[in-house]
C-alpha cells in the first residue's frame, strides 16, 4: 500500500530538494496575492488527503459538506489568506441531481483541476469580464458549515462554467466571513503557480483580459501546477 501511495506521488509531484530558491519575480508576487484557493479533487476524500499528507508532510484540516452537492472537503492553509482545497465525494448526501462540479465523477486519481482568485462586487466584475469576451459564470451564493458548526458564506462565479480547462479561475468574495486559511493546516507556503495547455496563447489572452499574469507554456495536456513549500521541501503538485 505504501509503495502504491508513493508511486502515485511521483507521478503529481517532483520534490525539489537540494536545489537553491530563486528571487520570487513581481510577476508572481502579484498573482499569488490574486489567488484565493487551489481546488485539488479527488474520488475519495480520504484518498486526497493521504496524497497530500504524503507529499507534503501536512495533515489537512476536515473542512465540511456542501448541502446538495454532493461533496465535502478538507483544507491546507497556503498562506495568510490562501489555501488548498481537497475535495471529494460525500457519502453521507444523498447522489445529486446533476453531476458533480470538477469532474469528480468520473476522476481515478486525485489532481489539480483548477483555482479561485479574489473577487469583490462580483456582479460588476462579471459584466465587465463579459464585455471583454471572456463568459464567466454567473455569480451565486453558497455555504458550509464547520465541524465546529461556525457557518461560512460566500459569493462565487460559478464553479459549473469551466473556461480553457479549469486553467482560467472562477471568482470568490467572502464578504464577512473570515477567510477560511485562518483555521486551516498550517506549516505549507504558496511559491509559485503556473499552467500548460496545447494553446497557450489562447489561455494567456483571456487571462490578460482578466488583469491575472498566470504564466502559462505549451504542453501535451491542459495542467496547473503549484510550487508548494512545506516541512517535506518544496512539491510541484498537478
Amino acid at each position: 500500500m505504501r509503495h502504491q501511495l508513493l508511486a502515485g506521488i511521483a507521478a503529481t509531484a517532483v520534490i525539489a530538494a537540494g536545489v537553491q530558491s530563486r528571487a520570487q519575480s513581481p510577476e508572481m508576487s502579484v498573482l499569488l496575492g490574486r489567488i484565493d484557493h487551489l481546488v485539488y479533487a479527488a474520488p475519495d476524500l480520504a484518498v486526497g488527503i493521504q496524497r497530500i499528507e504524503a507529499m507534503l508532510g501536512i495533515r489537512a484540516t476536515p473542512g465540511g459538506q456542501h448541502p446538495g452537492e454532493g461533496t465535502r472537503n478538507a483544507l491546507v492553509a497556503l498562506g495568510p489568506a490562501s489555501y488548498l482545497e481537497i475535495i471529494a465525494r460525500d457519502p453521507e448526501q444523498p447522489e445529486p441531481g446533476t453531476p458533480r462540479k470538477f469532474g469528480i465523477d468520473t476522476l481515478r486519481s486525485p489532481r489539480l483541476v483548477t483555482w479561485a482568485a479574489k473577487g469583490s462586487d462580483l456582479g460588476l466584475l462579471v459584466a465587465d469580464a463579459r464585455r471583454r469576451g471572456v463568459m464567466l459564470g454567473d455569480v451565486i451564493p453558497g455555504s458550509r458549515r464547520t465541524p465546529s458548526g461556525a457557518l461560512l458564506s460566500w459569493h462565487i462565479t460559478t464553479q459549473r462554467t469551466v473556461i480553457a480547462d479549469g486553467l482560467v479561475p472562477f471568482f470568490i468574495d467572502w464578504g464577512q466571513t473570515p477567510h477560511p486559511a485562518a483555521t486551516a493546516a498550517t506549516g505549507a507556503t504558496l511559491v509559485a503557480l503556473r499552467a500548460e495547455h496545447p494553446d497557450p496563447e489562447r489561455v494567456r489572452k483571456i487571462l490578460g483580459q482578466l488583469g491575472l499574469d498566470l504564466p502559462v507554456t505549451s504542453g501535451a495536456t491542459p495542467a496547473l501546477i503549484a510550487t508548494i513549500a512545506g516541512p517535506r521541501g518544496r512539491v510541484e503538485l498537478r
